[in-house]
C-alpha cells in the first residue's frame, strides 16, 4: 500500500508544477498583450485564441489534479480499512486459540 502512494506523489507534483507553468504562461501572455489593440486586430485575436487554450488547459489540469487527490485518498482509505480488517481477524483467531487452550485445560 505505501509504495503506491510513493509512485504517485511525483505524477502528482508534476501536475501541480504543470498548472503552476499553465498560470505562469498566461500571466506572461497577458503582459505581453499589444496596449493597441484596434492597429493590431489579428495579434488580438491570436492572444485572445492563445488565452483561451491556456485557461482551457488551466482547467484541465485542475481537474486532473483533483481526480488524483480523491484517487489518493481513496487508497489511504482502502490501506486503513485493509489494517482494520486484519487486526480484526488476528484478534478473532487469538480468541479462538485461547478458547480451544481453555477448553483443554
Amino acid at each position: 500500500m505505501e509504495a503506491i502512494g510513493i509512485e504517485n506523489q511525483p505524477e502528482a507534483l508534476r501536475s501541480h508544477l504543470a498548472v503552476r507553468c499553465a498560470k505562469a504562461a498566461l500571466f506572461l501572455s497577458r503582459l505581453k498583450f499589444p496596449r493597441n489593440r484596434s492597429a493590431d486586430s489579428t495579434t488580438f485575436t491570436e492572444h485572445q485564441g492563445r488565452e483561451m487554450e491556456l485557461s482551457r488547459t488551466v482547467e484541465d489540469l485542475r481537474r486532473k489534479l483533483v481526480r488524483e487527490r480523491l484517487k489518493n485518498r481513496r487508497v489511504k482509505l482502502c490501506g486503513v480499512m485493509e489494517l482494520l480488517l486484519q487486526m480484526v481477524l488476528l484478534l478473532s483467531l487469538w480468541t479462538l486459540c485461547l478458547m480451544l487452550a481453555l477448553k483443554f485445560l
